[in-house]
Protein backbone atom coordinates (compact mmCIF):
# COMPACT_ATOMS: atom_id res chain seq x y z
CA UNK A 1 0.00 0.00 0.00
CA UNK A 2 2.76 2.50 0.75
CA UNK A 3 5.13 1.29 -2.02
CA UNK A 4 2.02 2.05 -4.14
CA UNK A 5 1.68 5.58 -2.38
CA UNK A 6 4.85 6.41 -3.12
CA UNK A 7 5.55 5.16 -6.94
CA UNK A 8 2.12 7.75 -7.64
CA UNK A 9 4.04 10.52 -6.26
CA UNK A 10 5.50 12.20 -9.16
CA UNK A 11 5.19 15.72 -10.96
CA UNK A 12 3.42 17.40 -8.58
CA UNK A 13 5.74 17.47 -5.90
CA UNK A 14 8.17 18.83 -8.44
CA UNK A 15 5.39 21.83 -8.94
CA UNK A 16 5.33 22.25 -5.66
CA UNK A 17 9.27 22.59 -4.87
CA UNK A 18 9.04 24.63 -8.24
CA UNK A 19 6.76 27.60 -6.39
CA UNK A 20 8.20 27.01 -2.89
CA UNK A 21 11.31 28.81 -4.01
CA UNK A 22 12.82 31.43 -2.38
CA UNK A 23 10.88 33.83 -3.95
CA UNK A 24 7.83 32.44 -2.39
CA UNK A 25 9.99 32.67 1.09
CA UNK A 26 10.93 35.96 0.38
CA UNK A 27 7.28 37.03 -0.53
CA UNK A 28 5.63 35.25 2.32
CA UNK A 29 8.24 36.59 4.70
CA UNK A 30 7.33 40.27 3.50
CA UNK A 31 3.83 40.09 3.57
CA UNK A 32 3.89 38.24 6.84
CA UNK A 33 5.79 41.15 8.72
CA UNK A 34 4.05 43.79 6.68
CA UNK A 35 0.47 42.47 6.93
CA UNK A 36 0.22 40.13 9.80
CA UNK A 37 -2.24 37.62 8.71
CA UNK A 38 -4.36 39.94 6.44
CA UNK A 39 -3.06 38.36 3.24
CA UNK A 40 -3.62 34.71 4.41
CA UNK A 41 -6.75 34.59 1.78
CA UNK A 42 -4.55 35.69 -0.94
CA UNK A 43 -2.36 32.80 -0.50
CA UNK A 44 -5.73 30.58 -0.04
CA UNK A 45 -7.29 31.94 -3.31
CA UNK A 46 -3.71 30.88 -5.01
CA UNK A 47 -3.92 27.40 -4.19
CA UNK A 48 -7.30 27.01 -5.49
CA UNK A 49 -5.99 28.58 -8.76
CA UNK A 50 -3.20 26.22 -9.20
CA UNK A 51 -5.26 23.19 -8.45
CA UNK A 52 -7.35 24.14 -10.92
CA UNK A 53 -5.13 25.26 -13.65
CA UNK A 54 -2.53 22.42 -12.75
CA UNK A 55 -5.21 20.15 -13.11
CA UNK A 56 -5.50 21.06 -16.75
CA UNK A 57 -1.84 20.99 -17.35
CA UNK A 58 -1.73 17.69 -15.88
CA UNK A 59 -4.76 16.05 -18.25
CA UNK A 60 -3.46 17.71 -21.14
CA UNK A 61 -0.09 16.63 -20.61
CA UNK A 62 -1.23 13.21 -20.40
CA UNK A 63 -4.15 12.86 -22.53
CA UNK A 64 -2.11 14.60 -25.58
CA UNK A 65 1.18 13.06 -24.67
CA UNK A 66 2.67 16.29 -25.73
CA UNK A 67 3.92 19.68 -23.87
CA UNK A 68 1.88 22.76 -23.45
CA UNK A 69 4.37 24.94 -25.50
CA UNK A 70 4.01 21.81 -28.10
CA UNK A 71 0.41 22.00 -28.38
CA UNK A 72 0.07 26.16 -28.44
CA UNK A 73 2.97 25.48 -31.42
CA UNK A 74 0.87 23.11 -33.68
CA UNK A 75 -3.09 24.94 -32.50
CA UNK A 76 -2.27 28.46 -33.11
CA UNK A 77 -2.90 28.38 -36.92
CA UNK A 78 -2.03 31.83 -38.10
CA UNK A 79 1.89 32.14 -38.57
CA UNK A 80 2.07 35.53 -37.22
CA UNK A 81 0.02 34.87 -34.38
CA UNK A 82 2.05 31.71 -33.80
CA UNK A 83 5.49 33.70 -34.14
CA UNK A 84 4.41 36.40 -31.56
CA UNK A 85 3.09 33.53 -28.75
CA UNK A 86 5.82 31.82 -28.97
CA UNK A 87 8.09 35.19 -28.41
CA UNK A 88 6.80 35.99 -26.16
CA UNK A 89 6.50 32.65 -24.17
CA UNK A 90 10.24 32.09 -25.17
CA UNK A 91 11.13 35.37 -23.72
CA UNK A 92 8.60 35.43 -20.22
CA UNK A 93 9.68 32.04 -19.42
CA UNK A 94 13.33 31.42 -20.61
CA UNK A 95 14.59 35.02 -20.05
CA UNK A 96 12.58 35.38 -16.82
CA UNK A 97 13.62 31.87 -15.45
CA UNK A 98 17.21 33.13 -16.42
CA UNK A 99 16.92 36.58 -14.61
CA UNK A 100 15.54 35.20 -11.09
CA UNK A 101 17.62 31.74 -11.10
CA UNK A 102 20.17 33.99 -8.67
CA UNK A 103 17.78 34.37 -6.70
CA UNK A 104 17.13 30.92 -6.34
CA UNK A 105 20.82 30.20 -5.67
CA UNK A 106 21.05 32.76 -3.27
CA UNK A 107 17.76 31.29 -1.63
CA UNK A 108 19.98 27.95 -1.13
CA UNK A 109 23.15 30.12 0.06
CA UNK A 110 21.21 32.58 2.59
CA UNK A 111 20.27 28.95 4.36
CA UNK A 112 23.64 27.35 4.43
CA UNK A 113 25.59 30.98 5.33
CA UNK A 114 22.73 31.40 8.52
CA UNK A 115 24.42 28.26 9.78
CA UNK A 116 28.32 28.26 8.17
CA UNK A 117 28.39 31.89 7.98
CA UNK A 118 30.59 33.77 5.57
CA UNK A 119 31.79 31.82 2.31
CA UNK A 120 33.26 34.37 0.67
CA UNK A 121 36.62 33.51 -1.39
CA UNK A 122 39.12 35.40 -2.98
CA UNK A 123 40.11 34.22 -7.02
CA UNK A 124 42.18 36.22 -8.90
CA UNK A 125 41.50 39.66 -6.68
CA UNK A 126 37.88 38.65 -6.88
CA UNK A 127 35.51 37.96 -4.25
CA UNK A 128 33.57 34.90 -5.00
CA UNK A 129 30.64 33.24 -2.92
CA UNK A 130 31.84 29.61 -2.32
CA UNK A 131 28.01 28.62 -1.70
CA UNK A 132 26.53 29.98 -4.59
CA UNK A 133 29.19 27.68 -6.50
CA UNK A 134 28.73 24.84 -4.59
CA UNK A 135 24.86 24.85 -4.83
CA UNK A 136 25.05 25.65 -8.16
CA UNK A 137 27.41 21.75 -8.92
CA UNK A 138 25.15 20.19 -6.84
CA UNK A 139 21.97 21.65 -9.16
CA UNK A 140 24.22 20.53 -12.04
CA UNK A 141 24.80 17.26 -11.10
CA UNK A 142 20.95 16.21 -10.47
CA UNK A 143 20.15 18.42 -13.92
CA UNK A 144 23.15 16.75 -15.90
CA UNK A 145 22.06 13.16 -14.86
CA UNK A 146 18.57 13.84 -16.99
CA UNK A 147 17.25 10.67 -15.19
CA UNK A 148 13.69 11.91 -14.12
CA UNK A 149 13.25 9.52 -11.41
CA UNK A 150 16.51 10.39 -9.53
CA UNK A 151 15.26 14.01 -9.94
CA UNK A 152 11.57 13.14 -8.73
CA UNK A 153 13.44 11.32 -5.61
CA UNK A 154 15.75 14.06 -4.68
CA UNK A 155 12.93 16.82 -4.82
CA UNK A 156 10.31 14.76 -2.86
CA UNK A 157 12.89 14.20 -0.45
CA UNK A 158 14.06 18.02 -0.17
CA UNK A 159 10.42 18.96 -0.22
CA UNK A 160 9.57 16.91 2.87
CA UNK A 161 12.46 18.45 4.38
CA UNK A 162 11.81 22.06 3.31
CA UNK A 163 8.29 21.39 4.41
CA UNK A 164 8.55 20.43 8.03
CA UNK A 165 11.65 23.09 8.54
CA UNK A 166 8.86 25.81 7.86
CA UNK A 167 6.17 24.33 9.42
CA UNK A 168 7.94 23.44 12.65
CA UNK A 169 9.17 27.27 12.81
CA UNK A 170 5.10 28.26 12.59
CA UNK A 171 4.84 26.61 15.30
CA UNK A 172 7.71 27.79 17.31
CA UNK A 173 5.55 31.33 17.18
CA UNK A 174 2.93 30.18 18.76
CA UNK A 175 0.16 32.26 16.85
CA UNK A 176 -3.41 33.29 17.25
CA UNK A 177 -5.86 30.77 15.79
CA UNK A 178 -8.83 32.62 15.43
CA UNK A 179 -6.49 35.73 13.63
CA UNK A 180 -5.00 32.85 11.34
CA UNK A 181 -8.79 31.39 10.15
CA UNK A 182 -9.82 35.21 9.55
CA UNK A 183 -7.01 35.94 7.56
CA UNK A 184 -7.58 33.17 5.69
CA UNK A 185 -11.42 33.40 4.85
CA UNK A 186 -12.34 37.12 4.89
CA UNK A 187 -10.09 39.01 1.87
CA UNK A 188 -8.53 42.01 3.52
CA UNK A 189 -7.29 44.62 1.27
CA UNK A 190 -4.51 46.86 3.55
CA UNK A 191 -2.90 49.98 2.33
CA UNK A 192 -0.45 49.42 -0.12
CA UNK A 193 -0.95 45.60 -0.07
CA UNK A 194 -1.85 45.22 -3.74
CA UNK A 195 1.76 44.84 -5.32
CA UNK A 196 2.55 42.07 -2.73
CA UNK A 197 -1.37 40.17 -3.20
CA UNK A 198 -0.52 40.15 -7.27
CA UNK A 199 2.77 38.74 -6.09
CA UNK A 200 1.51 36.18 -4.03
CA UNK A 201 -0.65 34.62 -6.73
CA UNK A 202 2.27 35.50 -9.28
CA UNK A 203 4.69 33.05 -6.85
CA UNK A 204 1.97 30.22 -6.37
CA UNK A 205 0.69 30.21 -9.82
CA UNK A 206 3.73 30.01 -11.65
CA UNK A 207 2.98 30.40 -15.00
CA UNK A 208 6.10 28.36 -16.34
CA UNK A 209 4.71 25.34 -13.80
CA UNK A 210 2.20 24.58 -16.29
CA UNK A 211 4.33 24.22 -19.12
CA UNK A 212 6.55 22.30 -16.83
CA UNK A 213 3.75 19.80 -15.34
CA UNK A 214 2.36 19.24 -18.66
CA UNK A 215 5.90 17.91 -20.04
CA UNK A 216 6.72 15.60 -16.80
CA UNK A 217 3.26 14.14 -16.58
CA UNK A 218 3.98 12.45 -20.07
CA UNK A 219 7.27 11.12 -18.75
CA UNK A 220 5.60 9.60 -15.40
CA UNK A 221 1.95 8.27 -16.59
CA UNK A 222 1.40 6.95 -20.34
CA UNK A 223 -2.35 6.14 -20.46
CA UNK A 224 -5.56 7.71 -20.29
CA UNK A 225 -6.54 5.76 -16.99
CA UNK A 226 -3.66 6.95 -15.01
CA UNK A 227 -5.64 10.16 -15.12
CA UNK A 228 -6.45 9.40 -11.56
CA UNK A 229 -2.93 9.03 -10.04
CA UNK A 230 -2.10 12.51 -11.85
CA UNK A 231 -5.19 14.10 -10.19
CA UNK A 232 -4.75 13.24 -6.58
CA UNK A 233 -0.58 13.94 -7.08
CA UNK A 234 -1.78 17.00 -7.81
CA UNK A 235 -4.11 17.99 -5.78
CA UNK A 236 -2.24 16.35 -2.57
CA UNK A 237 1.55 17.65 -3.47
CA UNK A 238 -0.48 21.76 -4.28
CA UNK A 239 -1.97 21.73 -1.52
CA UNK A 240 0.94 20.68 1.07
CA UNK A 241 3.16 23.24 -0.75
CA UNK A 242 0.33 26.02 -0.07
CA UNK A 243 0.20 25.17 3.74
CA UNK A 244 4.00 25.48 3.51
CA UNK A 245 3.30 28.72 1.84
CA UNK A 246 1.02 29.70 4.93
CA UNK A 247 3.37 28.70 7.53
CA UNK A 248 5.74 31.34 6.38
CA UNK A 249 3.82 34.30 6.33
CA UNK A 250 2.05 32.92 9.99
CA UNK A 251 6.10 32.67 11.08
CA UNK A 252 6.66 35.94 9.53
CA UNK A 253 3.69 37.85 11.64
CA UNK A 254 4.72 36.23 14.65
CA UNK A 255 8.22 37.71 14.55
CA UNK A 256 7.96 41.58 15.86
CA UNK A 257 11.05 42.89 13.30
CA UNK A 258 11.10 46.79 11.75
CA UNK A 259 12.96 45.94 8.75
CA UNK A 260 13.04 42.35 7.16
CA UNK A 261 14.73 42.47 3.50
CA UNK A 262 15.04 38.75 3.59
CA UNK A 263 14.43 35.32 4.98
CA UNK A 264 17.31 35.49 6.43
CA UNK A 265 16.36 38.37 8.31
CA UNK A 266 13.28 36.15 9.55
CA UNK A 267 15.84 33.36 10.36
CA UNK A 268 18.43 36.28 12.49
CA UNK A 269 14.89 37.17 14.20
CA UNK A 270 13.35 34.18 15.31
CA UNK A 271 16.69 32.96 16.91
CA UNK A 272 16.86 35.46 20.08
CA UNK A 273 13.08 35.11 20.53
CA UNK A 274 12.01 31.13 20.32
CA UNK A 275 16.25 30.06 20.42
CA UNK A 276 18.62 29.19 18.77
CA UNK A 277 17.60 25.83 16.97
CA UNK A 278 14.41 27.52 15.31
CA UNK A 279 16.95 29.39 13.32
CA UNK A 280 18.06 26.06 11.78
CA UNK A 281 15.06 24.79 11.10
CA UNK A 282 14.48 27.72 9.11
CA UNK A 283 18.04 27.28 7.23
CA UNK A 284 17.43 23.64 6.38
CA UNK A 285 14.00 25.02 4.66
CA UNK A 286 15.56 27.85 3.02
CA UNK A 287 18.12 25.54 1.51
CA UNK A 288 16.05 22.84 0.43
CA UNK A 289 14.13 25.69 -1.50
CA UNK A 290 17.00 27.49 -3.25
CA UNK A 291 17.88 23.94 -4.20
CA UNK A 292 14.72 22.66 -5.54
CA UNK A 293 14.04 25.68 -7.20
CA UNK A 294 17.21 25.79 -8.88
CA UNK A 295 16.62 22.42 -10.43
CA UNK A 296 13.38 22.98 -11.48
CA UNK A 297 13.56 26.83 -13.20
CA UNK A 298 16.44 26.13 -15.42
CA UNK A 299 14.11 22.17 -16.31
CA UNK A 300 10.84 24.56 -17.19
CA UNK A 301 13.07 26.67 -19.43
CA UNK A 302 14.28 23.46 -21.23
CA UNK A 303 11.31 22.16 -21.63
CA UNK A 304 9.36 25.65 -22.94
CA UNK A 305 12.37 26.01 -25.54
CA UNK A 306 12.04 22.16 -26.74
CA UNK A 307 8.30 22.54 -27.22
CA UNK A 308 8.33 26.20 -28.64
CA UNK A 309 11.24 25.13 -30.88
CA UNK A 310 9.81 21.66 -32.46
CA UNK A 311 12.82 19.92 -30.57
CA UNK A 312 11.87 16.13 -30.97
CA UNK A 313 15.84 14.93 -28.51
CA UNK A 314 14.75 14.53 -25.13
CA UNK A 315 16.17 15.19 -21.42
CA UNK A 316 19.92 14.21 -22.93
CA UNK A 317 20.26 15.97 -25.78
CA UNK A 318 22.78 18.72 -26.12
CA UNK A 319 20.35 21.16 -26.68
CA UNK A 320 17.97 20.56 -24.33
CA UNK A 321 20.98 20.64 -22.04
CA UNK A 322 22.34 23.94 -23.81
CA UNK A 323 19.06 25.76 -22.57
CA UNK A 324 19.21 24.52 -18.65
CA UNK A 325 22.81 25.17 -18.34
CA UNK A 326 22.70 29.37 -19.32
CA UNK A 327 19.84 29.76 -17.24
CA UNK A 328 21.70 27.87 -14.30
CA UNK A 329 24.96 29.47 -15.28
CA UNK A 330 23.72 33.10 -15.71
CA UNK A 331 22.07 32.48 -11.70
CA UNK A 332 25.64 30.98 -10.23
CA UNK A 333 27.36 33.86 -11.62
CA UNK A 334 24.91 36.95 -10.61
CA UNK A 335 24.77 34.79 -7.08
CA UNK A 336 28.30 34.31 -6.57
CA UNK A 337 29.15 37.94 -7.24
CA UNK A 338 26.70 39.11 -4.67
CA UNK A 339 24.18 40.89 -6.78
CA UNK A 340 21.05 41.12 -4.25
CA UNK A 341 18.44 39.12 -5.76
CA UNK A 342 15.64 40.27 -3.57
CA UNK A 343 14.34 43.34 -6.17
CA UNK A 344 14.44 41.26 -8.69
CA UNK A 345 12.75 38.00 -6.89
CA UNK A 346 9.92 40.98 -6.22
CA UNK A 347 9.96 42.09 -9.07
CA UNK A 348 9.98 38.37 -11.05
CA UNK A 349 6.77 37.62 -8.88
CA UNK A 350 4.74 40.32 -9.61
CA UNK A 351 5.93 40.01 -13.76
CA UNK A 352 4.44 36.23 -13.08
CA UNK A 353 1.23 37.74 -11.82
CA UNK A 354 1.12 40.03 -14.87
CA UNK A 355 1.72 37.10 -17.01
CA UNK A 356 -0.36 34.25 -15.91
CA UNK A 357 -3.42 35.75 -17.39
CA UNK A 358 -2.06 35.48 -20.78
CA UNK A 359 -1.17 31.45 -20.31
CA UNK A 360 -4.30 31.13 -17.95
CA UNK A 361 -5.96 32.36 -21.24
CA UNK A 362 -4.17 30.13 -23.95
CA UNK A 363 -4.43 26.79 -21.61
CA UNK A 364 -8.39 27.43 -21.13
CA UNK A 365 -8.81 27.74 -25.04
CA UNK A 366 -7.00 24.80 -25.41
CA UNK A 367 -8.76 22.60 -22.89
CA UNK A 368 -11.48 23.19 -24.67
CA UNK A 369 -10.22 21.63 -27.91
CA UNK A 370 -12.30 18.53 -28.71
CA UNK A 371 -9.51 17.58 -31.59
CA UNK A 372 -6.58 17.76 -28.97
CA UNK A 373 -8.60 16.19 -25.71
CA UNK A 374 -11.58 14.40 -27.04
CA UNK A 375 -14.00 13.14 -24.14
CA UNK A 376 -11.46 14.24 -21.68
CA UNK A 377 -11.94 18.79 -22.75
CA UNK A 378 -13.17 20.68 -19.57
CA UNK A 379 -16.58 20.38 -18.50
CA UNK A 380 -18.71 23.31 -17.72
CA UNK A 381 -17.81 23.38 -14.09
CA UNK A 382 -13.89 23.65 -15.27
CA UNK A 383 -14.42 26.11 -17.12
CA UNK A 384 -16.28 28.48 -14.87
CA UNK A 385 -13.59 28.18 -12.21
CA UNK A 386 -11.28 28.69 -14.94
CA UNK A 387 -12.88 31.73 -16.20
CA UNK A 388 -13.28 32.96 -12.64
CA UNK A 389 -9.77 32.57 -11.93
CA UNK A 390 -8.91 34.10 -15.42
CA UNK A 391 -10.90 37.24 -14.44
CA UNK A 392 -9.15 37.44 -11.10
CA UNK A 393 -6.12 37.36 -12.51
CA UNK A 394 -6.81 39.78 -15.00
CA UNK A 395 -8.32 42.28 -12.38
CA UNK A 396 -5.28 42.29 -9.98
CA UNK A 397 -2.59 42.09 -12.99
CA UNK A 398 -4.31 45.61 -14.58
CA UNK A 399 -4.43 46.83 -11.23
CA UNK A 400 -0.80 46.01 -10.23
CA UNK A 401 0.04 47.86 -13.69
CA UNK A 402 -1.97 50.99 -12.65
CA UNK A 403 -0.09 50.91 -9.22
CA UNK A 404 3.26 50.53 -10.57
CA UNK A 405 2.54 53.46 -12.97
CA UNK A 406 1.39 55.34 -9.94
CA UNK A 407 -1.91 56.15 -11.46
CA UNK A 408 -3.87 54.19 -8.10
Amino acid sequence: MIKKLFNNIGPGTLVAAAFIGPGTVTLCTLAGVNFGFNLLWAMLLSIIATIVLQEMAARLGIISQKGLSEVIREEIKWPYLRQFVIVLILAAIVVGNASYEAGNISGGVLGLETILGNTYINIVGYSINGASILVGIIAFVLLYLGNYKVLEKVLVTLVIIMSLSFVITAIITKPNITAIFKGAFVPNFPDKSILTIIGLIGTTVVPYNLFLHASLVKEKWKTKEELSFAKKDTIVSIVLGGLVSMAIIISAAGVQLNTVTNASDLAKGLAPLYGDFSKYFLSFGLFAAGITSAITAPLAAAYVAKGCLGWKEGLKSKKFRLVWIIVLLLGVVFSSLGIKPIEIIKFAQVANGMLLPIVAGILLWIMNKKSVLGNYANSKTQNILGIIILLVTVFLGVKGILKVFNFI
